[in-house]
């Protein structure tokens, strides 16, 4: 592949070289909450700041550790992925938000992805639709037993990927909407926990790359409760989300300090 950076390592988009992040990166979508997870690391300091991708590193237990964002959907989120990837990354949790589909998901949940549905397109450049978009079960213990540990209000089951923010919350008005509502009711018949627009794509990537990935989520709200008049409170503060995944990556170190 031509190199687009004009320097031998650099990363054309996240603009890094081998050794500028740690082998344990969260990777948030929205660059804003980059300095905000950093803040949970030791002696953090900002990398590379480019488009969408911002890095800090810093440590976490003694370990060197890395935050970068991603952007919104697959398509910019594989890009970072392959990048970090190629700079000694090899151990990823998504954090950002999603919205309920289960009924028994609410704003203010957690939601931990034990696999995705694959209804977007930046993984069918990468695996037959055949292949399942499934986390790493090292990093989804990891997560659960964070989410036990602070003992937050959480739920781990198959989340939903798409491109179309607005196809699903406008269905109806779409030319293709005959299909968009047709699998929403299947979504929702086999207890699909809530519709999001990384793992997909970040579940199929790793696992080409064969690294570990995993991804959780603060629930914003609940489209299907609010249909239903059932409470359905709007949350927005990703503290919880944050503090879940930090807590986890924790867990993830010291369980792989544990094997040296």
């Amino acid at each position: 592949m031509q190199n687009y950076s004009g320097e031998e390592g650099l990363q054309y988009h996240v603009q890094i070289r081998p050794g500028d992040v740690g082998k344990y990166v969260i990777l948030p979508g929205d660059p804003k909450r980059c300095a905000k997870i950093a803040a949970h690391f030791d002696d953090a300091k900002l990398i590379a700041d480019n488009r969408e991708y911002v890095t800090y590193t810093g440590y976490l237990d003694g370990e060197k550790v890395s935050v970068t964002s991603t952007g919104i959907g697959g398509p910019s989120a594989s890009i970072a992925m392959e990048e970090l990837v190629k700079c000694g990354a090899d151990t990823f949790l998504r954090v950002g938000t999603c919205g309920g589909i289960d009924l028994d998901v609410k704003g203010g949940d957690i939601v931990v992805a034990t696999g995705a549905i694959r209804m977007e397109g930046t993984s069918k450049e990468y695996a037959p639709i055949e292949f399942p978009a499934v986390a790493d079960l090292d990093v989804t213990n990891a997560l659960v037993k964070a989410c036990k540990t602070l003992g937050m209000n959480y739920h781990a089951g198959v989340v939903q990927c798409k491109d179309a923010f607005y196809g699903q919350h406008d269905p109806e008005i779409m030319p293709v909407s005959y299909e968009l509502l047709n699998k929403w009711e299947a979504w929702k018949r086999l207890g699909t926990k809530a519709s999001e627009m990384e793992s997909a794509a970040l579940f199929i990537v790793g696992s080409f790359l064969r690294v570990k990935v995993g991804s959780v989520f603060l629930v914003v709200a609940n489209q299907e409760r609010e249909k239903l008049g059932l409470e359905n409170p709007v949350v927005h503060d990703t503290d919880v989300a944050i503090k879940t995944a930090v807590e986890a990556l924790k867990i993830l170190i010291e369980k792989d300090k544990n094997k040296r």
